[in-house]
């Protein structure tokens, strides 16, 4: 029987050719998107699950209350945490603790440098800035593979180090690397370590992202050798927060439960006098391995994570496509029912039972699912490489877990069997006495429903229209808002490795004079950070005089004499730093931020106030206007500016007309005769300022391509809707042009019926859509309003694209012949 069902499934989809067309176009479209959004949650949710021990490990975070406000929070907490939670807790098995080579202190304060890998033998020099200082047990508990080595001793000791393949290819060719020394240049120093092992490439979908790792002795000998003070040690330190710190828990340990004695830990230690003397409050919180990715975007962040709700989204999204793609085919199926109705009676008078008739119409069902099914999965396997370039992944396979495939076949055949069995109950429960007279009428519940899920269709594709807007809107602003600093016509050039030596004060100002005489070159400054980059230099400072000393926490950052000015930045009150004034060197300059954070209401009042930091007293003497560090998404910072001529972190050149190829090529050739050591790397400033919203960028382009792919679908529907109208009232159109109405009439009353079913779901679309994106945009530091006209376009947008799909019905049985219409009848 069944075989006879498959037969007959056969025989009508190749007689109707452009309804099977129609099914299958919509029901592939949506299957891939589904295919391809399913690919990317599972990826982004795979980060870190290939840790034998994730469910283990989490990672503490440290938040800082100033005055009871919430002031920052970082992912990076202080060295002798963990290992005193591991003498304290039971429930700590192991702990690890990491922090980036590119940090270290000089000179009574932390610093931050490009580091410089090189071997020396074979003249290969790079910076290579993706690494950490590391205990011991980080390649137990990471589980980090190794090709060579042993992994059990090879970071035990101080001045080793291990390299992932590619780095040990690229520095040692293919020579075997163990044993050999590699050369290590950052903050003018230069050391040379013994590569201990080497291990495989890491993952991509890590948080952590590393090409070498030193091991964590070499990084306590380094800060000690260099006259850090005592409250800086990497073992103990509860002062120093700039390190990563990993706990793994033993088997069944409760997470709740550990938390709460986590924040019992930092009431003990960290707020013991700290809080009551200054003001202050500081908290520890744990998240586990496979959140952070997700779930994690705290100051300090060894990368740029994912975002769950992004994630969440369109997972939602790849659902709502793939269900519009199957109330499109129930929609099809209903308005074929008037043209098989015969055929049902026929069969029923022959001696079919209904539930025959239901079984036929499931196997169509079915199969044309099934061919829809090839046809999006070879789409899927085509369109992968440009989607995953899109979302800035590398991948070009169609890759999905076997739990994401068996969820994915059960959804599949869930919804072809669900959106099959309604057409064919109505199909089979046709009277075959009725229909064989031409006596049948299709019922009011059946059309409401047909209508509802119209309804709902296009409620869907207002808000997916709407929510496109809203985020290219949102995007634009930021991308387009006064920073309250001019980024544009600079370059930035990498410095910090191998400049702070003798000869770095006799060659600033030389290279600094000739680059200036390059062609278009305006200014040129130095600067221990740049718009983009996260600050990482914070402390605490108090104001001096103050009634109450209340220790607050600010962001710092060394600038030579030309910093502000070069950056357009306007004072509020005061001046300058000046090369003459003597005096200067104890000053600082303060962004608006800075200053009310200090309680001060007017910039003017903190002139000539001291502020306390560093050991040291410093006078302010400047307040500049509020600038954005960071994209609009993040909030503005408490900046406080330090004079520091001998920066050199990184290099700004100002340029006065666009930079061509020749003028970076005049500039390479200057660095390269002073800074010979260091490999000339540059970004345009720009640009990397933009990166930042490079994820909101992608979830515009990927949220508006599914939107449009989505309408697309939900047009289908409504086409077979008003197929089926038309075919419903032949003889009523028949009769009125008969009686003299015009075509423009006729189509007038085909559609108005459809422009209802747009103006209620424009209106159900509405709330739905303010709430949600009102939502979205609230994790924005600075964000845009909705407004009314959004909803406006969206739904005029929404109204002529369904006019243009029920014009093309309503004109072509406007058009017929009326004869025909009614001998058919």
């Amino acid at each position: 029987m069944f075989k006879n069902y498959l037969k007959i499934a056969f025989r009508n989809i190749k007689s109707k050719r452009g309804y099977t067309l129609m099914n299958i176009l919509g029901l592939a479209m949506g299957i891939t998107c589904c295919l391809l959004i399913f690919q990317y949650v599972a990826y982004e949710k795979s980060y870190d699950n290939f840790h034998a021990k994730a469910s283990q490990v989490v990672r503490l975070r440290l938040d800082f209350h100033d005055q009871g406000k919430l002031t920052m929070q970082s992912a990076a907490v202080y060295p002798g945490i963990a290992p005193m939670m591991k003498k304290e807790f039971p429930e700590v098995e192991n702990y690890c603790r990491l922090i980036d080579t590119r940090i270290s202190w000089l000179k009574n304060e932390m610093v931050q440098n490009n580091i410089i890998l090189a071997n020396d033998d074979r003249h290969i020099q790079a910076i290579e800035n993706s690494g950490y200082y590391a205990d011991q047990s980080f390649l137990a508990i990471f589980n980090v593979p190794f090709v060579k080595g042993n992994p059990s001793t090879s970071l035990d000791g101080p001045n080793k180090i291990i390299l992932s393949e590619r780095t040990a290819e690229k520095y040692f060719g293919n020579t075997d690397p163990l044993e050999q020394k590699i050369t290590v240049r950052e903050g003018g120093n230069t050391f040379q370590y013994v590569v201990t092992g080497v291990f495989k490439n890491y993952p991509a979908n890590s948080h952590l992202a590393f090409d070498y790792i030193i091991s964590y002795r070499t990084f306590d000998n380094l800060v000690t050798g260099l006259g850090a003070p005592a409250w800086a040690n990497p073992e103990t330190s509860l002062s120093w927060y700039d390190y990563y710190a990993y706990l793994l828990l033993k088997p069944g340990t409760d997470p709740a439960k550990f938390e709460t004695k986590v924040h019992s830990f930092a009431n003990r230690y960290l707020n013991k006098n700290y809080s009551q003397a200054h003001n202050n409050k500081q908290d520890l919180f744990t998240i586990g391995l496979k959140d952070i990715h997700l779930q994690s975007h705290y100051n300090e962040e060894a990368g740029v994570n994912g975002d769950n709700k992004t994630v969440s989204f369109l997972f939602l999204i790849s659902f709502v496509i793939i269900i519009i793609a199957w109330v499109n085919y129930t929609n099809l199926a209903t308005a074929r029912s008037l043209e098989r109705a015969k055929e049902v009676g026929v069969r029923k008078v022959l001696g079919a039972l209904r539930m025959n008739l239901v079984g036929q119409f499931l196997a169509e069902s079915l199969l044309l699912n099934l061919i829809s099914l090839l046809v999006a999965l070879i789409l899927a396997f085509a369109l992968t490489p440009s989607f995953n370039q899109l979302m800035g992944r590398e991948k070009t396979v169609l890759a999905l877990p076997l739990s994401y495939w068996l969820g994915f076949i059960s959804l599949f055949f869930g919804g072809a069997l669900i959106s099959g069995f309604y057409p064919a109950l109505i199909l089979s429960g046709y009277q075959p006495m009725s229909v064989l007279k031409g006596l049948f009428k299709n019922s009011i519940g059946g059309m409401l429903i047909r209508k509802s899920l119209v309804v709902v269709q296009f409620t869907i594709s207002i808000i997916l229209i709407a929510g496109t807007i809203i985020v290219y809107r949102q995007v634009g602003f930021m991308r387009n808002q006064d920073l309250g600093a001019n980024i544009n016509q600079t370059l930035v050039l990498n410095g910090s490795s191998g400049n702070q030596d003798s000869s770095y004060g006799s060659s600033f100002l030389p290279f600094k004079n000739d680059i200036l005489q390059v062609n278009g070159v305006k200014n040129i400054t130095s600067s221990s950070s740049v718009m983009g980059r996260e600050i990482y230099l914070t402390s605490t400072a108090y104001l001096v005089g103050a009634k109450e000393k209340n220790t607050l926490t600010f962001y710092f950052m060394y600038v030579d004499e030309d910093f502000l000015s070069a950056y357009g930045m306007n004072f509020k009150a005061g001046r300058n730093f000046s090369k003459e004034n003597n005096a200067d060197k104890k000053s600082v300059v303060l962004n608006e931020e800075a200053v009310k954070l200090f309680g001060i209401d007017k910039p003017e009042k903190s002139l000539d106030k001291l502020i306390y930091n560093f050991h040291d007293s410093l006078r302010i003497i400047g307040v500049v206007t509020n600038y954005h560090q960071l994209g609009l998404n993040k909030a503005l910072l408490p900046i406080i500016f330090i004079p520091k001529p001998t920066v050199n972190n990184f290099y700004s050149v100002k340029f006065q007309t666009p930079v061509t190829p020749k003028m970076i090529s005049e500039i390479e050739k200057t660095w390269n005769r002073y800074f010979p050591s260091n490999p000339f790397n540059y970004f345009f400033l720009d640009d990397a300022f933009n990166a930042q919203y490079k994820s909101d960028v992608q979830f515009g382009k990927v949220f508006g391509l599914f939107s449009l792919l989505a309408i697309i679908i939900a047009c289908f529907g409504l086409l077979g809707l008003s197929a089926y109208n038309v075919l419903q009232r032949t003889r009523e159109i028949g009769i009125r042009k008969t009686l003299g109405a015009s075509v423009n009439h006729l189509m007038f009353i085909l559609s108005k019926d459809f422009l209802a079913l747009v103006v209620t779901g424009f209106i159900v679309a509405i709330p739905v859509t303010w709430l949600v994106m009102n939502r979205w945009l609230n994790a924005f530091a600075y964000r845009i309003n909705i407004s009314w006209w959004i909803f406006a376009i969206a739904g005029i947008l929404a109204f002529v694209i369904a006019m243009l799909t029920v014009g093309y019905q309503a004109l072509k049985a406007a058009l017929a012949n009326p004869v025909k219409s009614l001998r058919a009848e």
